[in-house]
């Protein structure tokens, strides 16, 4: 009995083994899915990406935001590829009605009643180095303070401004 136990014990550990070695690591957990890709292009070692994306548009309320989840699309998916998470820095410009989807998750709820699905995502962009700027002139204009921002966010005096500033930094905007 204690055999039999032993070996089913033992099968287990080597089949979830398996299982764990043949999934991509990820840097940004829950968001960010990809696809593995065989023969692509290279990825010189020496590549910095330095990018900027922007996104106006609002996740409807409880839903995550599906151009912000491509942030951490581009992060999973180019550590899964080989590139180093120091070479990637990426920056999220939210302006428009998207202003909304940087509330922490308690002044979210309150307009929405719903939790901001979103804020995990934020979190985690952050973590991994990644600069996460609100529109001053957006959140304005949707009653949003820098005081009901998630911890982390930046309260740019517009989005013009916070893309002119990355733009003199180095970072090209990526196109949706």
């Amino acid at each position: 009995m204690k055999l039999t136990l032993w070996f089913f014990n033992a099968l287990a550990l080597l089949f979830s083994a398996a299982i764990t070695a043949q999934q991509p690591s990820t840097a940004i957990d829950e968001f960010g899915y990809f696809y593995k890709v065989k023969n692509h292009d290279p990825i010189d070692d020496s590549t910095v990406f330095k990018i900027a994306f922007d996104v106006a548009k609002k996740a409807q309320p409880g839903q995550k935001n599906n151009q912000m989840n491509s942030l951490a699309r581009f992060i999973n998916m180019h550590i899964a590829h080989g590139v180093k998470p120091q070479n990637i820095q990426l920056a999220l410009v939210v302006h428009g009605e998207a202003s909304v989807d940087v509330l922490a998750n308690n002044e979210y709820k309150k307009r929405f009643f719903a939790d901001n699905k979103n804020q995990s995502l934020i979190e985690q962009l952050i973590e991994n180095n990644a600069r996460v700027f609100v529109c001053g002139q957006s959140a304005t204009h949707h009653d949003v303070s820098s005081e009901q921002l998630i911890n982390g966010v930046t309260m740019s005096l517009s989005a013009m401004t916070a893309h002119a500033q990355l733009q003199q930094q180095g970072y090209s905007l990526n196109p949706f």
